[in-house]
């Protein structure tokens, strides 16, 4: 057998996790936070988020715990102290989706009623200072992050501070949206959900360096494997076609007049050279890093689970 951190489940073995808990969920809300062409039906959420959601519920009570118990231990006054959820994958794996599921599903669980969510888009580099140092084609690498700025955003909600914003940024704009924030005021957890954000970083002149997972308390990864996810991403990009490249102000409107064959080569031609080429080499690295891994087959559906082993 081959050496691994993580113990297997079945979604099978992963349902009867749940111990008999019924999904406070309906079909009509779990519509609702569905991403583009991502979906999950309610078995799945009943079957694979329910009980991560348990799961993750005992990790915050604990952590809670811990949290008030040193702050006694320390004399200490420090403001509640988030827990934080990283969710990293690829473009097109439905990252989007399984944060938006989780969220909904831990607000209902007793003890952590405020849940907030994040994606890391909002710290993009805009899209003049992407062209000024000529990371256009590398949109979505590591260095086309303001990391300076995302590390700071994320310092501050776990040293407690109150009204801690993030940039916005609009698929439609494909950028920064100028003077819009989210503003994040000391949840019970916060989901931070980006392509790296379990990235880890060489030590610079021979000191370590802090990265974004050193303020996660669990981290998870949707997996798809390499040519499952490249037809998800041409779906994706045909249903952009059709919608949101044919708005008013639209960045690639351009894009919005391809035929579908024409359609099929562009957004071939854009994950081969641009998407794969980040998932090889920044984003896949990192999936052994992830507390739990969610393996999704080609009809979209999770068909495993693989848990870290505490």
């Amino acid at each position: 057998m081959p050496i691994s951190p993580y113990r297997e489940f079945s979604i099978e073995q992963w349902a009867k996790l749940k111990d008999n808990t019924p999904l406070p969920l309906t079909a009509t809300e779990l519509e609702a936070l569905h991403g583009i062409n991502q979906r999950a039906s309610l078995l799945e959420a009943e079957s694979v988020y329910l009980p991560l959601s348990r799961l993750l519920s005992y990790y915050v009570q604990s952590t809670q715990t811990l949290n008030a118990q040193t702050a006694a231990f320390m004399q200490d006054s420090t403001p509640k102290v988030p827990f934080i959820i990283g969710v990293a994958g690829s473009v097109a794996v439905g990252k989007s989706t399984t944060s938006r599921i989780l969220q909904t599903l831990l607000k209902r669980w007793p003890g952590h009623p405020r849940v907030d969510l994040v994606n890391t888009d909002g710290f993009l580099l805009s899209t003049s200072e992407l062209e000024k140092r000529d990371l256009m084609t590398r949109k979505g690498f590591p260095e086309s992050y303001d990391r300076h700025a995302l590390l700071t955003f994320l310092s501050d909600i776990k040293s407690g501070k109150r009204n801690v914003t993030a940039p916005v940024y609009s698929h439609l704009l494909y950028d920064i949206i100028p003077g819009e924030f989210v503003t994040v005021d000391q949840p019970d957890v916060l989901i931070v959900e980006g392509l790296n954000v379990l990235q880890s970083s060489p030590t610079m002149k021979g000191e370590p360096t802090v990265v974004v997972s050193d303020f996660f308390d669990f981290s998870i990864y949707v997996d798809v494997e390499e040519q499952i996810v490249k037809q998800w991403y041409i779906s994706r990009f045909l249903t952009f076609r059709d919608g949101v490249f044919t708005q008013p102000g639209a960045y690639f409107s351009h894009f919005a007049k391809l035929n579908e064959t024409q359609a099929i080569e562009t957004a071939s031609k854009i994950w081969d050279s641009i998407n794969l080429v980040n998932l090889r080499e920044n984003i896949y690295p990192t999936r052994q890093r992830a507390d739990l891994i969610l393996h999704k087959g080609a009809d979209h559906a999770i068909d495993k689970v693989l848990l870290r082993k505490l």
